[in-house]
């Protein structure tokens, strides 16, 4: 687990150092000046200056910077990205976020290379590799209390002195049906790892519920040949946007009418994101590429949100300009934005102390 979350802190790292790359090569390609490339936040470990920018490492390892000359103040310096047109300044910008797509196509592509779960009917027949596996658990259903977890797939179902081997849904239903309860003993394999649990199917489960509490379904491996991988992956990265936000407007519209958050919702922090990390992990590289690809997807999203402090709040004062004819008063832009930053801490401050509750 430990090594999973290293990997796990590891690939954050690199997505952010990714981001911060394509502001750099955008302000470059455009003739900005770029004062540093940064790994992690200074105080500055190690620095070396090539051409005019000092590629540094720093001491805090939580994520990357760019400085570009004239982002922060407005000067007239032709090398400056205070005075380049509109339709640079706001391509600078949105550089760091289509980075994030693009790393998430590329991650989907590999994916659907090596191979990824693909959903069949209990009716296809000739499959070596069929499995069942379980993609929602009920909160305190006797699945969530045996400890059964997403992706788990359920190779066994056993009760009394009987065994059976599980490879199609509609198996594991009647079987439940036939001993709501009783106790029965599911074989679970989670990554390599292979285990029993003991629970009891409810014969009386609450509405919109089974026995169990799991949602279920058939999966088998698919893999694509290398010229079709990519362009499923950029298909999957479409859908993913897509769904993401669908959810996003969801939430959104729930919160205005006072409904608070839709039920299966939730917002998790660092530390709900590592345990997540190490969930997924424990389930093969291909699970783990595909949550890497999905959390890519959601940073570029986020980052677009019109909030200041977040590279949609910078393109947000870029139309501001762009419709007023002139810069938002510089020590405004400022003030504007470290209130929303703080704002961003205090957010983020608030979902680690409920994922720490949660999880502890």
């Amino acid at each position: 687990m430990i090594i999973t979350i290293v990997i796990a802190f590891i690939s954050l790292i690199i997505l952010i150092i990714l981001h911060e790359l394509g502001h750099f090569l955008l302000a470059k390609k455009f003739g900005v000046r770029v004062d540093e490339f940064g790994v992690g936040y200074p105080p500055r470990i190690w620095g070396k200056k090539i051409g005019e920018t000092i590629y540094s490492i720093n001491f805090l390892p939580f994520g990357a910077f760019v400085k570009i000359f004239g982002e922060d103040e407005i000067t007239s310096d032709s090398r400056s990205f205070s005075s380049k047109p509109i339709w640079q300044k706001s391509l600078i910008i949105v550089g760091g976020v289509v980075s994030f797509w693009l790393v998430g196509a590329i991650l989907l592509s590999i994916v659907f290379s090596i191979g990824t779960p693909h959903v069949i009917d209990d009716n296809v027949s000739g499959l070596s590799d069929a499995k069942v596996q379980i993609v929602g658990v009920g909160v305190d259903s006797p699945a969530e209390q045996a400890g059964l977890k997403i992706g788990d797939h359920i190779k066994q179902f056993s009760i009394l002195n009987d065994q059976f081997s599980i490879d199609k849904v509609s198996q594991i239903q009647v079987l439940t049906e036939q001993h709501n309860g009783q106790e029965v003993v599911l074989t679970i394999q989670r990554g390599k790892k292979l285990f029993d649990v003991e629970l009891i199917p409810r014969a009386k489960p609450p509405a919109g519920e089974g026995a169990m509490g799991v949602a279920l379904v058939r999966t088998t491996i698919k893999s694509y040949p290398w010229y079709k991988a990519p362009i499923k992956g950029v298909e999957a990265t479409g859908l993913l946007t897509f769904s993401v936000l669908e959810g996003l407007y969801g939430i959104v519209k729930s919160l205005i009418l006072g409904q608070g958050m839709p039920a299966g919702a939730q917002v998790v922090g660092p530390i709900g994101i590592f345990s997540l990390f190490a969930q997924v992990g424990q389930l093969g590289v291909n699970y783990f590429l595909q949550f890497i690809a999905m959390i890519s997807v959601y940073l570029a999203i986020f980052n677009l949100l019109p909030i200041p402090a977040l590279d949609g709040g910078k393109l947000l004062f870029l139309i501001i300009e762009a419709v007023r004819g002139k810069p938002v008063n510089q020590k405004i832009e400022q003030k504007i934005t470290a209130f929303f930053f703080s704002l961003l801490i205090l957010l983020m401050i608030w979902v680690t102390i409920k994922d720490v509750i949660r999880l502890f």
